[in-house]
């Protein structure tokens, strides 16, 4: 419910200031590597808590996660060159903290609670954007917006883009006859910067 009501608000995607903030940032305050990982790859923030490590593949750069509707459900992201080193780091935390999930909450009071829902995200999304001064209108939501922002600016193929965010493809020709690899969705990605 707490997802759906923030998919309603108005969604604002970082300027190139926030985004230099948060890059300088990334090794000084925790979850910013996270915020980061969701700019670059559009997963809501309750997905990003539910990616399993056995769905994270680091020798093809590729994650496959995703809830909420069929074109959502079970989709593949390529993993953006930019943040690739901060996915391995996520991966080997995961490894060492023991857990099933990419994204855990390390600075958890209970050892058995590290799980990443949508509520610990989303305050420790609001401490990052406190602690940084960012835009106080900004929500968890955001870096999603900024995501699909970007691969508008890039000009990200219009399906790649709808594939990777995971909204439903219309199009009969797209959707129906039309093959397309990983290959294309991991060009169609990089042309972010």
């Amino acid at each position: 419910i707490k997802e759906k009501a923030a998919a309603k608000r108005q969604h604002i995607p970082f300027t190139d200031r926030e985004m230099e903030i948060l890059w300088a940032n990334v090794d000084k305050v925790l979850y910013v590597d996270v915020v980061l990982i969701q700019c670059y790859s559009g997963w809501r923030p309750q997905e990003l808590g539910l990616i399993e490590m056995d769905r994270v593949d680091l020798d093809n750069w590729e994650f496959t996660g995703g809830i909420k509707t069929d074109a959502g459900i079970d989709r593949l992201v390529p993993i953006h060159p930019r943040i690739r080193e901060l996915v391995k780091q996520k991966y080997d935390e995961a490894i060492r903290l023991g857990s099933d999930y990419l994204i855990n909450c390390i600075d958890s009071q209970r050892k058995n609670d590290i799980k990443m829902t949508y509520d610990k995200y989303n305050y420790r999304f609001e401490r990052i954007r406190d602690t940084l001064k960012l835009n106080p209108e900004h929500r968890p939501h955001d870096p999603r917006k900024h995501f699909s922002t970007m691969a508008k600016k890039y000009k990200v193929d219009e399906y790649a883009l709808k594939y990777m965010i995971g909204h439903k493809i219309e199009d009969i020709t797209e959707k129906v006859y039309t093959q397309r690899d990983v290959n294309w969705l991991k060009e169609e990605l990089e042309k972010i910067v």
